[in-house]
């Protein structure tokens, strides 16, 4: 054995590498598990205590100055490496870098944004974990409500109260609470409803509510409002329509249509040949919920309104599965690239 360790030994201080493939094949041939070395080490554990002595100190001197050798050489074709400059073909066209693009919801909500922010509202936030006060009872819910149930409302603290949002109008609340009129504000947010998943609704959703409260608010001015954010949404030449309906926080309250985008009112199936296409509710604020908020209700007036973004969004960009913007296909969001 000792005939063996004195002949790696010279080959080790005679080798010179050429290439790193070179110095590769002698790392494997000395020092891998299965190399000349290592095998050699193996035969060492069968070895008797006496010869053990004799043997060991030479075995671990053969490997140090293996990996020695190794370890000096690979450093040499290294810094080699790096001071001839880059390797390659440098005429060659660089990679090209994949281009990414907004969400088509986050797009669709920072052009209402925009819209609402040259009206001079600002954007107010919240959390998504609400209590009762702010989700439902300041906003003229009643006790018997269909949205205080467990079927229609995802609570996380059924004793408390406590839920995830179903709207953000507890945006407005908070709001309202903490700032004095006049009060111009836009809520966007991520909100949450015990919904079957279809291609028409969601658990989970965006919308944005508006809110505007000062002296002398009217209808009139919700109208007007409404019907110029709709022209600089989906065109020029949309017209609106107000339907009467009921909200708990508005009094009164409308739905809002615009003319149907794809036909331009004459009728397709689209809007059920109706030629209008529902997009949001609103109406002017109910007195009760200014006087929950601590606002003078004999002094001003104000009117609200909400809409589901991915509502906005599949009626601008024509898309008919609410599931895909949640789905996170990318055959289907880089078809928005041109849409930044």
């Amino acid at each position: 054995m000792q005939e063996k360790i004195k002949e790696l030994l010279a080959e080790v201080e005679e080798f010179k590498a050429d290439t790193k493939e070179h110095l590769e094949n002698f790392r494997i041939r000395l020092l891998s598990k299965k190399g000349k070395i290592s095998l050699l080490f193996d035969e060492f554990r069968t070895l008797g205590p006496d010869m053990k002595r004799e043997v060991g100190q030479k075995l671990n001197d053969l490997k140090n100055r293996a990996q020695e050798k190794l370890d000096s050489l690979k450093e040499k074709f290294d810094s080699s490496d790096s001071s001839s400059g880059p390797s390659g073909d440098i005429s060659l066209p660089g990679e090209t870098m994949t281009t990414g693009s907004r969400h088509p919801v986050s797009i669709v909500r920072n052009r209402i944004l925009e819209i609402f922010g040259k009206l001079g509202f600002t954007v107010s936030d919240g959390p998504e974990i609400e209590d009762d006060w702010h989700n439902f009872s300041a906003l003229n819910f009643p006790e018997n409500h269909p949205a205080r149930d467990m079927q229609d409302t995802f609570f996380i603290d059924e004793k408390d109260k406590i839920a995830l949002r179903t709207h953000t109008s507890s945006v407005q609340v908070r709001v309202m609470e903490n700032s004095k009129p006049p009060i111009r504000t836009v809520s966007p947010g991520r909100t949450y409803r015990n919904e079957a998943i279809s291609a028409r609704a969601h658990c989970f959703f965006h919308q944005v509510e508006g809110l505007y409260i000062d002296t002398g608010v009217s209808f009139a001015d919700l109208k007007q409002t409404l019907l110029h954010f709709s022209k600089e949404m989906f065109g020029p030449d949309t017209q609106i329509r107000l339907r009467p309906s009921y909200f708990p926080f508005t009094e009164p309250s409308a739905e809002m249509d615009i003319s149907c985008p794809f036909c331009k009112g004459s009728g397709c199936n689209i809007c059920k040949g109706s030629g209008w296409v529902e997009i949001l509710g609103c109406g002017m604020v109910d007195p009760a919920v200014l006087d929950n908020c601590k606002i003078d209700s004999t002094r001003y007036s104000g009117f609200a309104f909400g809409m589901g973004i991915e509502r906005v969004t599949m009626l601008k960009y024509r898309v008919n599965d609410l599931r895909l913007f949640s789905e996170n296909d990318k055959r289907f969001l880089e078809q928005f690239k041109s849409a930044l």
